[in-house]
């Protein structure tokens, strides 16, 4: 029986972080739903949180068409709502521990130049490392990534990452100004307490390196859950990028029942004639976590 974590004895808090891209489209409805029968099911906390980092990337009345649309689908959520952008200062504030103590340095490489360098590709070499680049000046922020991590998912199963092989020194904070996600969902997570992290298996890839960073900086490790992904006709994942159509507040039950049926929860049909309280108060008595396939899939 494996040790017991700090986590382990704390109440379940739980969140969900949608980015205001646009507006909440079936895969994202799915990772809310998913995280949000959860928290409920461990009678915990589910708590939102925007992330709102990256304002190029950002559409205008996004965060608040997925709050509407939320609250339309029944997804209530505990407290206020946290916005990133309203917490740049406390990135600094770990940010600048992290340099001070050495575990992230300032990296002035361009693109260009990490592509000429890397081997294999997309894995920073650590050129800047020992370069001692100046504050001054446009330059990104790099944290040291050393060691092999390992953590089991009870849906995609045990889960191991060699960081420096397979990542390299990551960004914390981008050369443009901008806090990197790395870095943010860490702080947050850590500040909100949060015990279990369940999203799409599309980050899968990031919580190595999350875990990581929660180690420097003491923090409790929550546990990860990543659940399937919704793939359009194409094979691709279902994105604002490309195109995937929103959700209708309007009707919500046929997006939520479908939901159900895609996290493998088998829904029965009289539940399409049901209320939103209805729906939801045999969603969260018959949710079983065993029973949301691995793979990702086409949607509809």
């Amino acid at each position: 029986m494996p040790a017991l974590t700090e986590n382990d004895c704390a109440p379940y808090i739980g969140r969900f972080a949608p980015s205001p891209t646009g507006p909440l489209h079936f895969g994202s409805l799915v990772a809310a739903v998913g995280s949000y029968l959860r928290a409920r099911d461990q009678s915990g906390t589910w708590l939102l949180r925007m992330e709102d980092l990256d304002p190029p990337r950002e559409q205008p009345g996004a965060a608040e068409a997925i709050l509407r649309t939320l609250e339309a689908h029944g997804l209530g959520w505990d407290g206020e709502v946290m916005y990133q952008s309203a917490r740049h200062g406390r990135y600094r504030e770990v940010l600048e521990g992290l340099l001070r103590s050495g575990l992230a340095y300032r990296c002035d490489c361009s693109r260009k130049q990490q592509a000429e360098r890397s081997a294999p590709p997309g894995i920073y070499d650590g050129h800047c490392r020992t370069r001692h680049v100046g504050e001054h000046g446009q330059h990104a922020v790099r944290l040291l990534a050393e060691g092999d991590i390992h953590f089991d998912d009870p849906v995609q199963g045990p889960q191991s990452q060699n960081l420096q092989r397979e990542v390299g020194d990551f960004v914390l904070r981008r050369a443009d100004g901008l806090y990197a996600y790395q870095l943010a969902v860490v702080v947050d997570d850590g500040d909100q307490g949060v015990t279990e992290v369940v999203r799409g298996s599309d980050l899968l890839d990031s919580s190595a390196r999350q875990i990581h960073l929660q180690r420097l900086l003491d923090l409790p490790r929550p546990g990860y859950i990543h659940l399937p992904l919704a793939l359009n006709r194409q094979g691709q994942k279902l994105s604002k990028q490309n195109l995937a159509t929103a959700v209708d507040d309007r009707r919500p039950l046929p997006s939520l029942i479908e939901a159900l049926r895609f996290l493998g929860q088998a829904p029965p049909p009289e539940l399409a004639e049901a209320t939103l309280d209805e729906f939801w108060r045999w969603a969260i008595a018959h949710w079983r976590l065993e029973s949301v396939p691995r793979g990702s899939r086409i949607a509809g």
